[in-house]
């Protein structure tokens, strides 16, 4: 183990017992609370009272101070979606910023301001340990650095506390990020993708911008404070979508619970337990949530993102600038998108798309019979407002680069003006090879 300098131990070893305390107060101040809530009730003035000669009469009526709002500012703002026509209302939420998608389709279900620049805390976490998925080796270690182990210098933020040398699994990295939201050990992710933080933090850009963010900027790779560090609910939701897609990342974002034994260095167990209240077995659960990622700082408020499936439905909800851990919000946004909405197959989108030649062009092109350009490789899908029929779509179709190779062709299936679903056609080959 690389030894640390006495200031560096001191102020590791200060953050760990400020943790420490912070804890123990905690526990105090509930089990204080608790005996409160018993004395109040026995202290309480009885209902009726008895009279001397026996009777009872009514205890007197107290006029109670007029209780302030007990819902945000945001609470009663129309959602962006009301407008669609034949589109279901949504429902309020305490939330400045969310959006509920439907992943498969990528069909927008429910939007509320969810254009607006937001800090977004821990859920930063999800881009992180997304480019880690995809430049890591998740059977590699990981051994941190000093500036990894020791970069981060709030004293409140989540950590593990891995100390300078300390060896790890990817996994058991991968598991601190994703469940634990362990700040040092994205910086550690971060230098052994990139070989810096500032160079992985060009790369959480490069990705935001292939993803379609158009306003989103990455400062950090953990979302603590910072003035340029932010994005939107409709960008975090591209990102987080992108990110189940990837079956690594999946792994950890639904776990509910790890273990990572004693290291070269701490010689103890430490205990994850994922921070999202909504899985199965903790606070509020919700049947169908797969997982998800939480976050909260004073600036961003809460922040959560949250990944369900019930039946063929697989949902993603991102909530920004909220309160209470979001939870309340959350539910109802899932609430309104499994109860309201449908994912049905588009069976016309798998036809291929041709060229129509007449019989005298055999003679200036190949195999004339034979001059499909694009072809589709699935059923394409739409999520739409329960009863209303395919049929009834409009569609359109653009050509869009393709970075990967020949251009690609995309069906956008259309309802009252709002995209519901996609089909993606796939070039064969190009019109100049049809020539003789």
């Amino acid at each position: 183990m690389i030894s640390l300098t006495g200031n560096i131990k001191a102020n590791h070893d200060a953050r760990k017992a400020v943790f420490m305390k912070r804890y123990r107060k905690k526990i105090v101040k509930k089990i204080l609370c608790s005996f409160m809530a018993v004395i109040t009730v026995f202290s309480l003035p009885a209902a009726a009272q008895a009279a001397e000669d026996g009777t009872y009469q009514e205890a007197p009526i107290v006029t109670a101070t007029p209780t302030p709002n007990p819902h945000t500012q945001y609470y009663n703002q129309a959602p962006d979606t009301d407008s669609i026509k034949g589109w279901p209302a949504g429902p309020k939420i305490e939330g400045e910023s969310a959006i509920l998608v439907d992943m498969i389709t990528g069909a927008v279900l429910y939007s509320k301001n969810a254009d607006k620049a937001q800090y977004p805390a821990s859920i930063t976490k999800i881009m992180t340990s997304l480019l880690a998925s995809e430049h890591l080796d998740m059977n590699g270690k990981i051994v941190m650095s000093q500036s990894a182990a020791h970069g981060i210098t709030i004293s409140d933020s989540s950590s593990i506390y891995a100390d300078t040398g300390e060896e790890f699994t990817m996994e058991q990295a991968m598991m601190a990020v994703m469940l634990q939201s362990a700040n040092e050990m994205t910086l550690a992710l971060a230098e052994n993708a990139s070989g810096s933080v500032k160079k992985f933090v060009e790369l959480m850009n490069l990705k935001a911008r292939q993803l379609g963010c158009t306003n989103t900027h990455f400062n950090n790779p953990h979302g603590l404070p910072d003035e340029m560090h932010y994005t939107t609910a409709g960008d975090m939701a591209k990102i987080a979508r992108a990110a189940w897609f990837n079956p690594t990342f999946r792994r950890f974002v639904t776990t509910g619970y790890y273990e990572i034994p004693p290291t070269n260095v701490f010689g103890e167990t430490r205990y994850l337990l994922n921070h999202h209240r909504m899985m199965a077995g903790q606070q509020y659960a919700y049947e169908g949530v797969l997982g998800g990622k939480t976050g909260y700082t004073e600036a961003a408020g809460n922040t959560l993102v949250t990944y369900a499936r019930r039946g063929n439905m697989y949902l993603v909800a991102v909530v920004m600038q909220s309160v209470n851990g979001a939870y309340s919000d959350t539910a109802a946004l899932l609430d309104y998108g499994f109860n309201n909405f449908t994912r049905s197959a588009v069976r016309s989108g798998t036809e291929d798309i041709s060229i129509s030649c007449l019989p005298a062009e055999k003679y200036i092109l190949k195999d004339y019979r034979n001059s499909v350009l694009f072809y589709s490789l699935r059923t394409p899908s739409v999520t739409l407002p329960n009863g209303v029929d395919v049929e009834s779509l409009s569609s359109s179709r653009t050509l869009k680069k393709n970075p990967a190779g020949l251009p690609l062709l995309e069906t956008d299936y259309i309802f009252n003006g709002h995209q519901v679903g996609t089909a993606r056609h796939y070039q064969k080959t190009l019109l100049s090879d049809l020539l003789l």
